[in-house]
């Protein structure tokens, strides 16, 4: 078994076991990252000291045959900085807050460990969250692991590098509108953004923010080596915490009871109306054609209103969220956005670019309450025709982007393309994004499972049955790529 490479299945079985011990998984997982961290900038506050205290008392649990209502017991993790860790930095990557820290863990994270799992630190984001590449002016930015011209994604593209590179059996991302997803698909990891409302948002980033009716569109869920990994931490770190609103009770089916031959498949290889890459066309036909071989019906019908996907995610997040953004940013104030692009501009901004672009986006969508009307409207209309047509065993295999992995900046040049995500966060489906191989480039392909609301189970086993045909996560090395 290499630690480094073995599923957190896995790993928890060699533990129980006495085949490795907790101090040498650990210890395994600190020297990755504090071998390819440099490179990287993934991981931006280590707790690598009381982590090891921790592993030590999970050995001595293990070896008293302690810990049977502990699956996670030694196994290490990482978790995303928008997501509280006590005596972690707490920023959301906004200098404003840069000294800002967790005073308690929330309560994903409490999940975790009471179920053992040992925080080895905190993984890099974007500023405010509101875009697709990982960079902000605290901590810099992060480099996909499998060629460093190129995005990781965002905006867990910290977490997404680390387990890609092996430097983490496992982590936990945040998704709004394909923050999971895109830099799982981007690095070439399993990412699971559940059912809106399935997993407490408690404490995230930022922790005063009034989600209102937008609080089953952020959703948190693990970025892992692979899908059954995925299917573990999901199981762990989901229901009501008594305190997240939106979070409600769900019954949780089982993947293991999921009949392929009763599957009915929707490929979507070109939704919308953005310009789908031929490599990540050809990546829905194989994952097709992988679950039609199993015995699922495929049905090549459209769905005309998927056109709309980011003017329905703007105009529903919108409506559903009573912060702005510019608040986000502006230190619960409303910041001044023509200012701050003219402070970028001069050379003394205080903002990344993307931040100052996502916050006048908002502005000028506050100006179009007749456009958010007709878009909700839309949206709502297409969740009910695609829940009527997935019903309880159907599947959208769906591109993560309209290609692999772009480089820095490139984003800009095509800001709908996260249409391919966003959409299911504002109609709270399930997603299960799964690597399928690698493209002329030996970037990361991967495919979207989507299901209707409540049947994360049914992503699952789709996603799982397309891993084990198509190869699944693969271990990057970004130290031969420097």
């Amino acid at each position: 078994m290499n630690p480094l490479k073995s599923p957190v299945t896995e790993l928890a079985r060699a533990l129980r076991a006495g085949e490795i011990s907790a101090v040498d998984l650990l210890e395994a997982h600190i020297a990755r990252i504090e071998a390819v961290n440099p490179i990287l900038n993934g991981l931006v506050a280590d707790r690598y000291d009381p982590a090891r205290k921790e592993a030590v008392l999970a050995d001595e649990r293990l070896a008293k045959g302690e810990g049977v209502d502990s699956p996670l017991l030694g196994v290490p993790c990482t978790i995303k900085e928008f997501l509280p860790v006590t005596d972690m930095p707490n920023t959301g990557g906004i200098l404003w807050n840069k000294s800002q820290v967790a005073t308690e863990d929330c309560p994903i994270v409490s999940r975790l460990r009471k179920a053992g799992a040992i925080v080895m630190g905190v993984s890099n984001i974007p500023e405010g969250g509101l875009w697709m590449e990982t960079y902000n002016p605290i901590y810099g930015r992060t480099l996909n692991p499998w060629n460093p011209k190129r995005t990781p994604g965002g905006s867990s593209g910290g977490e997404a590098a680390l387990v890609a590179s092996g430097g983490s059996p496992f982590g936990i991302g945040s998704d709004v509108g394909g923050s999971i997803r895109i830099p799982a698909a981007f690095c070439g990891t399993v990412g699971h953004k559940p059912t809106g409302g399935l997993v407490p948002n408690t404490g995230h980033f930022p922790a005063e923010i009034d989600l209102g009716g937008a609080g089953t569109y952020l959703v948190c869920g693990p970025i892992t080596r692979t899908v059954d990994d995925a299917w573990t931490i999901l199981k762990i770190i989901a229901g009501p915490d008594g305190k997240d609103d939106a979070c409600r009770e769900m019954t949780l089916g089982d993947p293991d009871t999921v009949d392929l031959s009763s599957v009915v498949v929707y490929p979507m290889e070109t939704p919308g109306r953005v310009w789908v890459w031929r490599d990540v066309r050809s990546a829905i036909r194989q994952a097709t054609a992988v679950l039609a071989a199993k015995g699922a019906r495929v049905d090549d019908r459209g769905f005309s209103n998927l056109k709309y996907s980011m003017e329905i995610w703007s105009a529903m997040l919108a409506e559903g969220t009573s912060t702005p953004y510019t608040e986000i940013l502006g230190q619960h104030k409303a910041l001044n956005v023509l200012w701050e692009f003219v402070r970028w501009a001069t050379g003394f901004g205080r903002h990344t670019i993307a931040a100052l672009v996502m916050a006048f986006a908002d502005r000028l969508a506050a100006f179009l309450p007749g456009m958010r009307t007709r878009f909700m409207r839309v949206g709502l209309e297409l969740q009910e025709q695609l829940e009527e047509a997935l019903g309880d065993d159907g599947v959208l295999i769906f591109p993560p982007y309209t290609r692999s992995a772009p480089r820095h900046w490139a984003p800009f040049l095509t800001p709908f393309d996260a249409q391919c995500t966003a959409v299911f966060n504002v109609l709270g489906f399930p997603v299960t994004q799964v690597p399928v191989g690698f493209d002329a480039n030996g970037l990361p392909l991967g495919v979207q499972v989507v299901g209707a609301r409540g049947r994360d189970h049914l992503t699952i086993a789709v996603a799982r049955e397309i891993e084990k045909a198509l190869g699944g996560w693969q271990q990057a090395d970004p130290t031969s790529n420097c």
